[in-house]
């Protein structure tokens, strides 16, 4: 347990060397690095990953306010100090990705390097997230039915197992038939349309799934609270609209994952090499690879990442 920023952060840590800090998504925690903890260890790293703020064993504070994108990026610098160190590398998944990426544009004197898998750097748009799905989608997106208060808490605690199992399976490559919009249909809460495979993925084990479990012991309302922040997270970064990520950096996705396929993303990741001066090479596309990404493709994320942090040092 770490002291950062006003909050007490669960991390789990191995190995000696350069920091590299692993940030996890929704909703996971610290486990869904399992497979890179020992491989970058190996590689020569000092490897932490945290329960982010309002997952597993990390403080949830109350306010919904407490969850800001400047908040998140307060936690990766306060614990890159608390861990007696200037400097290191960020990783980031799914919402960790974000994290990550907006360290390097807020920190980059701290950031030696940052990675993201499934979600691509950060491009501010002409209005407010939640703004702009809601008039696309009439409100059916699942970022908006994320962000109404206790709605998406209720339906996903009333059985936590059966909700992760749902995720994890439907957002994965393994999932046969085209890549759909997260929708939400009228009147139907947001599992309704997931499928719930009778046999886990070959990634996936019943144990992961035990430990996942239990990590969301307290409900989902700390995690759901970053999906509430969208819209004030656009107003903050207001100052940094157009600014470049300037550290060396990676980005890693799965053709099979729905994140890389909103609307205009796939356009803005053929874009990248011009937006990133430090872009390592260009963006790593894993076939067959759903969402979650290390998970899915532990042995050729590692083997990308490890390049990556030997090229940075």
């Amino acid at each position: 347990m770490v002291d950062v920023n006003g909050v007490r952060l669960h991390v789990v840590e191995e190995g000696e060397g350069p920091l590299v800090v692993l940030l996890h998504g929704f909703p996971e925690s610290w486990h869904s690095w399992r497979h890179q903890l020992g491989p970058l260890a190996d590689a020569g790293f000092r490897v932490v990953a945290p329960d982010q703020r309002g997952y597993g064993r990390s403080d949830a504070p109350a306010d919904v306010e407490a969850y800001t994108i400047l908040h998140l990026v307060g936690d990766v610098v306060g614990l890159i100090r608390a861990l007696g160190e200037e400097t290191a590398y960020v990783v980031g998944h799914d919402w960790g990705a974000p994290v990550a990426w907006h360290t390097a544009l807020l920190r980059p004197d701290m950031v030696r390097g940052v990675a993201g898998l499934s979600v691509p750097p950060p491009s501010r748009g002409a209005e407010p997230p939640l703004v702009s799905m809601e008039k696309q989608f009439d409100g059916r997106f699942y970022w908006n039915y994320f962000a109404r208060p206790g709605v998406a808490d209720a339906e996903f605690a009333a059985d936590t197992r059966t909700t992760l199992r749902k995720f994890l399976y439907s957002a994965s490559g393994d999932v046969p038939g085209e890549i759909k919009q997260p929708l939400v249909d009228p009147g139907r809460g947001w599992l309704s349309a997931m499928p719930d495979p009778q046999v886990l993925p070959p990634w996936l084990t019943e144990d992961d799934l035990d430990a996942l479990t239990e990590s969301f012991s307290r409900g989902f309302t700390g995690a759901l609270n970053w999906y509430r922040n969208l819209d004030r997270n656009w107003e903050l970064t207001a100052p940094w609209d157009g600014a470049a990520v300037t550290p060396p950096a990676l980005y890693v996705y799965g053709d099979r994952d729905p994140v890389p396929a909103f609307p205009g993303t796939p356009e803005f990741i053929a874009t990248l090499a011009d937006r990133m001066p430090n872009l390592h090479r260009p963006p790593v596309e894993l076939a067959g690879c759903g969402h979650w990404t290390q998970q899915e493709r532990p042995d050729e994320v590692n083997e990308v990442l490890v390049d990556f942090l030997r090229a940075c040092s």
